[in-house]
This record gives C-alpha cells, structure tokens and sequence, in this order.
C-alpha cells in the first residue's frame, strides 16, 4: 500500500512539473524572431534545396546580434549567417544584461 501511494504521489508531480512547464514563446522572442527573419532574407546564393542551421547568438548591452556558432552542414549558409547577423543591431532593446539565444533556421527557395 506504501509503495501504491508513493507512486501516486511521483506520477502527481511528474504530471503537475509538465503541464506547469511554459512552453508557448513571449512577445519578446516572437519580435525577435521577426528581426532576425529581416536580415536574412534574399540570399546571395542560389538555394537548389531546403537549408537547415542551429544558430547560437548573444544580444550584448549595445544592442547588436554576436553570433556565437552556426550548425549546419553547408559553409556556404554557416558564413551568410555569419556576414548578415554578427554585430548587427536590432531595433529593439531586449534588457541590458547579455542574452544567449539558440535559434533553429530553415531556409527555402521563394
């Protein structure tokens, strides 16, 4: 009986932890987001197939993008994200410590 309730109890936080998580992007990353899609839209480079990166950036004090490293099988995408984002200022302050941001990309031929 001791083990039934124990049980209860961890399936009860596991399922509380879950659904308490915050999972939906605020205001913030969704502007965020839009900035960023701005910068890189018309590359320079003929898209022939779907291009994916993981970017890791850091907004520093003065507002600009830094970018930290890019993920992605092609260098060719790994340095237009490189020269269209680094040191890149935003239009809007997101606080004045850094910020680590991960960001999944997808690039498609319009």
């Amino acid at each position: 009986m001791k083990k039934l309730n124990v049980l209860l109890i961890v399936v009860a936080f596991a399922i509380s932890s879950v659904a308490s998580a915050n999972t939906n992007p605020t205001k913030t990353e969704n502007a965020l987001n839009k900035e960023i899609k701005a910068l890189l839209k018309k590359p320079s480079f003929k898209i022939k197939k779907e291009l994916t990166a993981y970017v890791t950036f850091a907004l520093n004090s003065k507002g600009e993008i830094v970018v930290l490293s890019v993920d992605s099988e092609s260098e060719k995408l790994e340095g237009y994200i490189k020269s269209r984002l680094n040191y890149k200022k935003i239009g809007r302050q997101y606080g004045s410590e850094p910020r680590v941001f991960k960001m999944p990309l997808r690039i498609v031929e319009e």
